[in-house]
């Protein structure tokens, strides 16, 4: 029955006989009473409410550092069920993914509904200007510079408008897939402590 002990096994075996294998690594830091692994529960928590709060808000990065606190809690629990080695792959997938689509959904959606290449780029800097003021103002901020923009070349209220809800559009389910991935990530955390 091996031991684990810091970078050391310990085996004992039927003869009641010690043997120390110093080169034989264990990548086992899991043992449920210890300071680090209680540590490393509380950061990964942490780590998955700062995840559901930046799929909100756009100065963090929501499912990335959802991400990070599955991946941490994988790690302490030594990738044993639920948190498998697999299922941390497609998380990572899955996040990759929906971070890269949320950047492009409002764009996506502008287009769909008619904007012209100048109400994108007046979307773009309206989600940057409006990340400045408030967790909603960049989407506030896209709708209006799309709205703005278009409106100026277009000359035509209802493909301003238009332009501008596209944006909303792909803004609203940017979020809506940012905070389903997170919640996700939140259930196997605490699946995986209980």
């Amino acid at each position: 029955m091996p031991v684990y002990f810091g970078s050391c096994i310990i085996k004992i075996n039927n003869k009641g006989t010690y043997g120390l294998n110093i080169f034989q690594p264990s990548l086992k830091i899991r043992t449920d009473n210890t300071l680090l692994y209680y540590i490393g529960i509380t950061i990964s928590i942490i780590l998955i409410i700062l995840g559901i709060l930046g799929s909100i808000l756009p100065v963090l990065p929501g499912p990335p550092l959802s991400f990070l606190g599955l991946l941490l809690t994988a790690i302490m629990k030594d990738f044993s069920p639920p948190l498998t080695s697999s299922l941390i792959i497609v998380m990572l997938i899955v996040t990759i993914g929906v971070t890269l689509f949320d950047y492009f959904l409002p764009i996506i959606g502008a287009k769909r509904y008619g904007a012209s290449r100048w109400g994108i780029y007046g979307s773009l800097v309206g989600m940057i200007l409006g990340a400045f003021f408030s967790p909603f103002g960049m989407i506030l901020g896209a709708f209006i510079g799309a709205v703005i923009i278009e409106w100026i070349i277009s000359k035509k209220e209802l493909k301003a408008l238009k332009a501008g809800l596209g944006v909303f559009i792909g803004s609203i389910l940017g979020l809506i897939l940012k905070l389903a991935l997170s919640g996700i990530m939140a259930y196997y955390l605490i699946i995986s402590i209980l």
